[in-house]
C-alpha cells in the first residue's frame, strides 16, 4: 500500500519537460532542447499536471508563463535536474564545467595562491580557475560559479558562507622604524608616513586605539587601493600600512612586516563565500566549500557554514 506520507514521485520525463518549459517559457523551445517535439513537452506536461492536481502554465499566444502552482515547482524542479547533471558528470570524472573562483585581488594572492593546490590534488577531476575581479559579477548568470566578497552577506538569490571577519591593524617594516624610530604609543602613528592615510580603516583602528582620527586631508593622497600592494609598499619601507592580520601571518613570522600594537580593529564587513542558492550541493561547489571553510579554520578565522539570513540595507562592497 502506498505511504500518504511519501507519494510516489512523477516519472523524470515529466519534471524534465516541465523545469525546460519553465526556464524557456515556451513548449517548442523546451522540446528543441531536450529533443522531443512540441506536442509530446506538452503530454508530459498535463501528465504532471494530473498529479500536481493543478495546471502548472498559463497558456499565451506567444508561449506559457507559470502560474502559482509552477512558480512554486519551478525552482526546487531547476536545482534538482542541476543536481544530477552535476552528480553524473562527477561520475564521469567529466568536469563539464570549469570551477570559476571569481575573488578579490588580497584574498587570492594570500589564501589561494597559498593554498588552492592542495584542493587541486585533493580533488583531480575539478577544474579550476581564478579570476581576479572587484565588481560584483553576476553569478545567476554564470558569469563565474563562485565569488569571493566583502560585505555583509545578504545578496538577492545567493547563499553565503561567512569566511571571516574583516580587521585592521598597523604594519610596518624594519627599515621604516630604523628610519623613523620605535612606535610607542599609537599617537606616534599621527606623525610618521601612513600609506593611504585617509583610508577609513585607520580612523577606525585609532577610534579603537582610543586615540581621535586626524581630519581628512584637503586634497586625497594617493591611494593603492587593494592590501596586497599596501603590503608592498610596507615591506620597502614607504610607510605604516593599516592591514588584516590574517593575510599576512607568514610575512609577521618572518619578520617581513612587524606588527606595533597588539590592538586589532574589527570593521562592519566580513569576507563572504557566494554562490547561487539552488546550485548549493553541487559536486564541486560542495567540495570547494568544504575545503576553504576548512582552510580559513587553519588560518585563525572565524567561518560559519550557512546563509547569512537578516535583511540588510546600503550593502558596501571593499576591493581589498
Amino acid at each position: 500500500m502506498p505511504d500518504p506520507s511519501n507519494p510516489p514521485l512523477p516519472p523524470l520525463a515529466a519534471i524534465r519537460a516541465f523545469e525546460a518549459a519553465a526556464r524557456h517559457g515556451s513548449f517548442t523551445a523546451a522540446g528543441a532542447e531536450l529533443g522531443m517535439t512540441q506536442a509530446a513537452v506538452s503530454y508530459q506536461i498535463r501528465l504532471l499536471e494530473e498529479r500536481v492536481g493543478a495546471p502548472l502554465f498559463r497558456r499565451r499566444a506567444r508561449g506559457v508563463v507559470l502560474t502559482a502552482e509552477g512558480q512554486r515547482l519551478a525552482e526546487p524542479a531547476g536545482e534538482a535536474m542541476a543536481i544530477l547533471r552535476e552528480a553524473f558528470a562527477e561520475v564521469r570524472r567529466d568536469a563539464g564545467e570549469t570551477l570559476v573562483i571569481s575573488v578579490l585581488a588580497t584574498f587570492a594572492t594570500h589564501v589561494l595562491a597559498v593554498g588552492l593546490g592542495r584542493f587541486q590534488i585533493a580533488h583531480p577531476a575539478i577544474t579550476t580557475r581564478v579570476e581576479i575581479d572587484h565588481r560584483m559579477v553576476d553569478l545567476l548568470a554564470g558569469e563565474a560559479t563562485v565569488a569571493i566578497r566583502s560585505g555583509q552577506g545578504v545578496w538577492p538569490g545567493l547563499r553565503a558562507d561567512h569566511l571571516m571577519r574583516a580587521t585592521y591593524t598597523p604594519m610596518v617594516s624594519r627599515a621604516f622604524l630604523e628610519r623613523h624610530g620605535p612606535l610607542r604609543r599609537p599617537e606616534d602613528l599621527l606623525t610618521v608616513p601612513r600609506l593611504d592615510a585617509d583610508d577609513p580603516d585607520w580612523a577606525l583602528w585609532f577610534r579603537a586605539a582610543g586615540v581621535e582620527p586626524p581630519p581628512a586631508a584637503a586634497r586625497p593622497a594617493s591611494s593603492l587601493g587593494i592590501q596586497a600592494l599596501d603590503a608592498q609598499a610596507v615591506m620597502a619601507g614607504h610607510g605604516a600600512g593599516i592591514l588584516t592580520p590574517v593575510y599576512f601571518r607568514d610575512a609577521l613570522r618572518r619578520g617581513d612586516l612587524i606588527q606595533p600594537f597588539d590592538i586589532v580593529a574589527e570593521g562592519t564587513l566580513s569576507i563572504w563565500l557566494a554562490y547561487p542558492e539552488r546550485r548549493r550541493n553541487g559536486p564541486a561547489i560542495r567540495a570547494f566549500r568544504a575545503w576553504l571553510l576548512e582552510e580559513m579554520r587553519a588560518l585563525g578565522a572565524r567561518p560559519e557554514e550557512g546563509p547569512a539570513t537578516r535583511p540588510v540595507e546600503g550593502v558596501r562592497f571593499s576591493s581589498s
